[in-house]
């Protein structure tokens, strides 16, 4: 058999109410004064005073870092890092969605480093030396509170670059799914399929080993069963809960075996155009299937049986058509774009693309199927059209 390895966050807090266990957790990490890194839209909603106010009344420092807004940027990372390193803290909490949460997770591992230059640009592994992370996420998607990776913008060169390391697993991640219920319906939408396309791919992935299937499977499962409530009735407490289990279980199936080429499609898309991440997963994925589904037929059966489109076993050609069939119409039942034309994005821009997205040979690697760049021009321009 292969070896691999598997690896998980040191503690993880599930469960309604967890994080008013913030407090016990930051003294038991030796905290005394934190850095709460979120965002403009949590701040102005009050869940950042909320927190700041919940360990403030029990004795911890808390300086507050909410200037984030859209996707992670390494601009933003670059001032945040500077900020927990001027306030001298002791602990960092990312409270809030993939963005707020890769930046925290990634200032935290940062911060006793001098220069990060050969570190933001992949040239060296982020070490151990940084400060202790805990990570409470108020969007049920990225996965970012259980996965070694952290995804930013380069906006000198107008693209997205991941980062990967083992030390950007939080040392604790809190997952309250009563953070999730004021997630707008959208932004809900893109999370959600966010969450479904790393379950997806790392289901599929060259790296997939049993341990990383299950939790991918499971995460496929329930989110055919209750991403529908989570949307369209955001209040269902117990849609909420399942969602926040896919977006788990997704990232830890993300975090061990890795994500392909819907993912790398989808860089350029948010590096040139700004289109949320989530977004431009949920376009493309059926257009990439479509072609590199070929090569993993019985995934596509397992794949259509966790999404409940029937018994393919005794047609393993018919399941992959099936699962595209589902993958578009869920564009259309949670309100989400249906073609980068209705984007904005220009006709003419998709070979551009195209040459950003063979260039992210990592998840492409990951992917068993070996796409061409004409191949990928020919995805953008179904996509186009929709």
């Amino acid at each position: 058999m292969n070896i691999y390895d598997f690896r998980l966050p040191q503690h993880v807090r599930f469960g309604v109410g967890a994080r008013t266990t913030v407090v016990e957790e930051a003294r038991r990490l030796g905290g005394r004064s934190a850095a709460l890194i979120s965002d403009e839209g949590l701040l102005s909603a009050g869940v950042v005073d909320e927190m700041k106010h919940q360990l403030e009344k029990e004795g911890l420092e808390i300086v507050v870092f909410a200037e984030l807004a859209g996707e992670p940027s390494f601009i933003q990372l670059e001032k945040t890092t500077s900020f927990v390193k001027e306030r001298q803290v002791d602990l960092v909490i990312g409270l809030g969605g993939g963005s707020a949460m890769d930046i925290a997770k990634t200032a935290a591992a940062l911060t006793n480093v001098e220069d990060p230059t050969a570190y933001l640009s992949g040239e060296k592994v982020i070490g151990k030396g940084g400060l202790p992370c805990m990570l409470l996420p108020t969007t049920s998607g990225t996965g970012s509170e259980v996965t070694m990776n952290a995804i930013f913008s380069d906006d000198k060169q107008g693209v997205k670059r991941g980062l990967v390391s083992p030390n950007l697993l939080p040392t604790i991640a809190i997952v309250d799914p009563e953070l999730t219920l004021s997630c707008p319906p959208k932004v809900t939408a893109a999370s959600g399929v966010d969450a479904f396309t790393h379950a997806l791919e790392s289901f599929i992935s060259t790296r997939a080993n049993p341990m990383t299937k299950m939790y991918s499977y499971e995460a496929m499962k329930r989110f055919t069963d209750h991403i529908h409530g989570a949307v369209h009735n955001g209040r269902d407490l117990n849609s909420r809960i399942e969602m926040s289990y896919v977006s788990y279980f997704a990232g830890v199936g993300l975090a061990n075996a890795g994500v392909g080429a819907v993912h790398a499609l989808a860089y350029p898309l948010g590096g040139s155009y700004h289109v949320e991440h989530g977004v431009a997963n949920a376009l493309l994925m059926p257009y990439v299937f479509d072609v590199v589904g070929v090569t993993c037929k019985k995934e596509m059966v397992d794949v259509a049986h966790a999404l409940q489109l029937g018994d393919y076993s005794e047609k393993p050609y018919a399941a992959l058509k099936a699962v595209t069939i589902y993958l578009k119409q869920l564009l259309y039942d949670l309100n989400l774009p249906v073609s980068l034309k209705e984007l904005g994005i220009p006709q003419e821009a998709l070979a551009t693309l195209a040459r950003q997205a063979i260039e992210v040979k990592r998840l492409l690697h990951n992917t068993p199927y070996r796409l061409t760049e004409k191949q990928i021009v020919a995805i953008y321009q179904k996509a186009y059209t929709g």
